[in-house]
């Protein structure tokens, strides 16, 4: 008789991160920087350059003009009285700097109200913007932030959609549609005739952007081993991470704001291949009873490893406890606050989840407000993806409550300080946002892994569920938040900055997870936390394997 083993011990026979899962990863990986691409985009795409309200048709084109007396007649903010209202006149001081051409058709305008002629933009930096060609400013400049939280919508949307289609479908078939009209809308937003249909492309494209990285990160962590799980989920980030950098330069290269959104949505298509190379789930496979399927990707998978599956070896699908969670009663998110630890744990995590995607999406969609060269600030936030992701895998061994109160603290606190720091010094300002971006993407790395730890066993699903709809909910408010800049221009910054310092204080209140062994029940989390301590180790293990709960990211 041979010998039976579940799907993890057949994992670990035919290795659990061998040659055939790091070629997985290589495809999983690569459209993490088209992700990138169009989760960033609007920072380019979006921007409203300096601009003056023309009163005739005779004003003076852009050129005319020239970038000093942009400055002069708007001001730094770009918002003056001239932006939104046509000059009577200039005072004799503005217009003595202005080029003689300039000055001449300035002068001869009548005081008009509202812009007649349209507005006149500066093209230093961009040579054309969805705001630039819509006319998103003045009455209409809370169009754009709209827009974007219309577009994260599309990731809560897509969330719902797509998920409960790849229960059915599979995660490959969801991938493959995703990338399909992800490329499709993507260049059909290029070619929008008006900026209500291009903000329906980008909503549709939002919604891909969810159903690729869930199931891209559930396929990868359905065939990899446990003791990898973590480490193949922090592998994708780092091409997240890669696309922030990239785009900096292409955005740097193609000032044009059609031209671009094309050149990051046409090579989708390229990914035609993945019908023929991405693998489907055998876990998934396996749940759906198409046994033979599975049997037969396992026995691929084991030769490419180089490890070939024995011939006595039985795929057994039930798992240990099976039987005892069957007999158990149903929970339901009501359970996650129907007792008092429960409900302060779940109520903090839930608060974190919030905080955290709203502040990083606030952020990192608004680096024009710092005043230095946008492409240089999208550089560096690119880059700073890079340690804050990585420094937690040295932090959170020791405490994972010290790291998140920790990061949430430095996010919070730069943020703070960045509102005191007075308009000329934008490299001070830069360097201030760089610091509160990097506590807050190393606090979100923190929370996916914390919150596994946080929820016990029997409703952890149910909580991170409910973390995830939160966490959504912090990325369509990230841009509307921008909105509160009518009222105060400090107004966001301080907002950001509060709330990470709430969140921090709140952390004080979650109980160490850190080697600990992990709530399995309710009534552990209510009860004594003292467990057997031969259970300690394989709950740890367990605890680390929930990178899964991962693909609730952005």
């Amino acid at each position: 008789m041979g010998r039976s083993l579940n799907f993890d011990e057949i994992l670990s026979e035919i290795g659990g991160f061998g040659k055939f899962q790091k070629i997985l990863y290589v495809w999983i990986c690569l459209p993490q920087i088209l992700l990138a691409f169009h989760m960033l985009i609007s920072v380019f795409t979006g921007a409203v350059p300096p601009h003056l309200c023309r009163s005739s048709t005779n004003w003076p084109s852009a050129s005319d003009l020239g970038t000093s007396n942009f400055s002069v007649v708007t001001g730094p903010e770009g918002d003056a009285s001239f932006s939104c209202s046509a000059p009577e006149g200039v005072p004799g001081t503005q217009q003595a700097q202005l080029n003689q051409s300039a000055a001449q058709a300035l002068s001869n305008v009548q005081a008009t109200r509202g812009c007649p002629a349209g507005w006149e933009f500066s093209r230093e930096i961009f040579h054309s913007t969805v705001a630039t060609e819509w006319n998103l400013v003045c009455d209409n400049k809370n169009l754009n932030n709209i827009g974007s939280s219309i577009y994260m919508f599309g990731l809560l949307v897509g969330a719902v959609l797509f998920g409960s289609l790849a229960d059915r479908f599979g995660r490959r078939s969801i991938i493959l549609v995703g990338l399909a009209v992800q490329s499709t809308f993507g260049v059909g937003a290029a070619f929008a005739p008006n900026f209500y249909i291009y903000v329906f492309l980008r909503f549709v494209v939002g919604t891909t952007i969810s159903a690729i990285i869930m199931n891209a990160f559930v396929l990868g962590t359905e065939w990899t081993g446990s003791k990898h799980r973590m480490l193949a989920g922090i592998i994708t980030d780092y091409f997240f991470g890669f696309g922030y950098i990239i785009l900096a330069g292409l955005a740097y290269l193609i000032r044009d704001w059609r031209k671009l959104q094309l050149a990051i949505s046409a090579p989708g298509f390229l990914f035609i291949f993945y019908i023929w190379v991405l693998p489907k789930s055998a876990r998934w496979l396996m749940a759906n009873q198409r046994n033979e399927e599975a049997i037969e990707l396992i026995r691929k998978a084991a030769l490419i490893n180089k490890k070939p599956l024995q011939e006595d070896i039985e795929i057994n699908q039930e798992y240990i406890g099976m039987e005892k969670i069957e007999g158990q009663r149903k929970y339901t998110v009501v359970d996650l606050v129907r007792t008092p630890k429960l409900r302060r744990n779940s109520l903090i995590m839930f608060y974190l989840w919030f905080i955290n995607v709203m502040v990083y999406y606030g952020l990192s969609l608004n680096i024009s407000d710092f005043g230095a060269n946008i492409y240089l600030t999208q550089l560096i936030f690119g880059l700073v993806e890079m340690p804050a992701r990585t420094i937690t895998l040295f932090t959170l061994n020791r405490s994972r409550r010290i790291s998140q109160l920790a990061f949430m603290a430095v996010g919070g606190l730069a943020c703070l300080l960045s509102v005191f720091i007075p308009d000329d010094l934008s490299i001070m300002r830069t360097v201030l946002a760089m610091l509160g971006k990097f506590g807050i993407t190393a606090s979100l790395s923190i929370v996916y892994i914390y919150s596994a730890e946080v929820f016990p066993t029997v409703i952890r699903q149910s909580g991170i569920g409910m973390g995830s709809m939160c966490a959504r909910l912090g990325g369509v408010l990230a841009p509307v938040i921008y909105l509160l800049r009518g009222v105060n221009k400090n107004a966001p910054m301080v907002l950001f900055g509060l709330c990470s310092l709430v969140g921090a204080a709140l952390t004080m209140l979650l109980p160490e997870t850190a080697n600990q062994p992990l709530a399995d029940t309710i009534e552990d989390v209510e009860g004594s936390s003292i467990r057997h301590p031969k259970l300690k180790n394989q709950q740890v293990e367990q605890g680390t394997s929930q990178a899964p709960l991962k693909l609730c990211d952005l």
